[in-house]
């Protein structure tokens, strides 16, 4: 797409977002600043190609770190950002739980089956947007493996495991904080100032070649690619606006997407639904019996956000000139779809996948998520070498 066609779309969304932010405002809905949020993300994430499960396969495959490190630059801008709101008082850290068992037996399967995937959940959406037949397939196969946790026979096994915690001695979850007695921010800052000094260390002694093209603002192009860790820095400062607008649309949590692609297919195969829009508030006491709460909830903050995802992508590989169906063959769909089943089964049993539980939890300094990185890591690079490397 030219220049100027290009900045012609980028000016018509900016409007479209503003003013869909500015009605959040007016109406007091403030679940649809979910749509902003999400096309931005999806948008960000298709520029730096940013998907989990083919960094962490790139650095078996071809030693090549610079997805990880995109993710990394998105994880400690993130969690500055995090810290600047904790700070500010605009709002309520809420690391999740040292569920070790879950994280362990979630990270396995769902390290395997995002490398049958071909991606993560955030990573089949984006790509599923921009015309990949695999990530479709393995999109629709994960709302059945997470049904199958949550609602189907594994929901006692999935009950036990959340129930096999270590808490901190507080009481609360387990987190770096908690765990060295320092405040968040001042593990924020140790984090960023590493993470700098270890960037300018490697420019230094790499140079800077090879950097994409910018425009005159020195900003990279919004019709070509983008550098993994320019995206994962755009990625990381969604992280407190997403948080502030997810807590105010009744979900105290960062960027997550599992149980959005799960809320989405339950509106079309489920009904009735507790829709949640924003804050639950306290129900009156009345001598009156309770009317019976319908089991399953759609968080519409997280079916906005993933709808929004695949909008900016689709919008961004627009920009590119990638959006373009692409056909497999029939075998590699096979065992997509059933990796799609494991990726949704897996993200369950660990209660997220590579955004809410590596993104935003790493952001939040959950040892119950670093444990469940480490672990999925691990699993991918035990199915890479056995399984793609052996196709190739």
């Amino acid at each position: 797409m030219t220049e100027q066609k290009t900045s012609l779309v980028a000016r018509i969304g900016v409007v479209l977002l503003a003013a869909i932010t500015v009605a959040a405002w007016l109406t007091g809905h403030w679940f649809l600043t979910a749509i902003p949020i999400g096309v931005l993300f999806g948008f960000f994430l298709q520029k730096g190609d940013l998907c989990g499960s083919s960094a962490f396969s790139e650095v078996v495959l071809a030693r090549d770190w610079r997805k990880v490190w995109g993710l990394w630059v998105a994880i400690v801008v993130s969690m500055l950002g995090i810290a600047l709101g904790d700070l500010l008082g605009w709002i309520q850290l809420n690391p999740k739980p040292f569920m070790w068992a879950g994280a362990v037996a979630g990270g396995v399967v769902f390290g395997i089956g995002m490398v049958l995937a071909g991606g993560c959940v955030s990573g089949c959406l984006y790509k599923g947007a921009a015309g990949n037949l695999n990530s479709i397939v393995a999109l629709l196969a994960m709302p059945l493996g997470i049904g199958l946790v949550e609602y189907g026979p594994l929901q006692g096994w999935l009950t036990r495991l959340k129930q096999i915690r270590i808490p901190a001695s507080d009481g609360g979850p387990v987190t770096l904080s908690s765990a060295t007695g320092l405040p968040f921010w001042t593990l924020a800052l140790i984090l960023a100032g590493a993470t700098l000094g270890w960037a300018v260390m490697r420019r230094r002694r790499t140079g800077s070649g090879g950097e994409p093209p910018t425009d005159a603002s020195g900003l990279p192009r919004l019709n070509r690619p983008w550098k993994a860790w320019q995206a994962g820095i755009a990625i990381g400062l969604l992280a407190l606006p997403a948080y502030l607008s997810s807590a105010a649309s009744g979900r105290n949590y960062p960027l997550g997407v599992t149980h959005g692609v799960l809320h989405a297919s339950l509106l079309l195969t489920d009904a009735p639904l507790q829709h949640i829009t924003g804050v639950v508030k306290a129900a009156p006491t009345s001598s009156d019996p309770a009317p019976p709460t319908p089991r399953k909830k759609i968080v519409w903050w997280l079916v906005l956000l993933v709808g929004s995802l695949m909008v900016g992508s689709h919008v961004a590989g627009r920009l590119s000139g990638e959006v373009h169906l692409l056909p497999k063959p029939p075998e590699q769909v096979l065992v997509a779809a059933a990796g799609g089943f494991l990726v949704g089964a897996g993200a369950a049993l660990a209660t997220g996948c590579v955004i809410g539980n590596i993104l935003s939890g790493l952001a939040l300094m959950s040892v119950g998520m670093l444990l469940f990185t480490v672990v999925t890591i691990l699993a991918n690079w035990a199915t890479t070498l056995v399984y793609l490397r052996g196709v190739r």
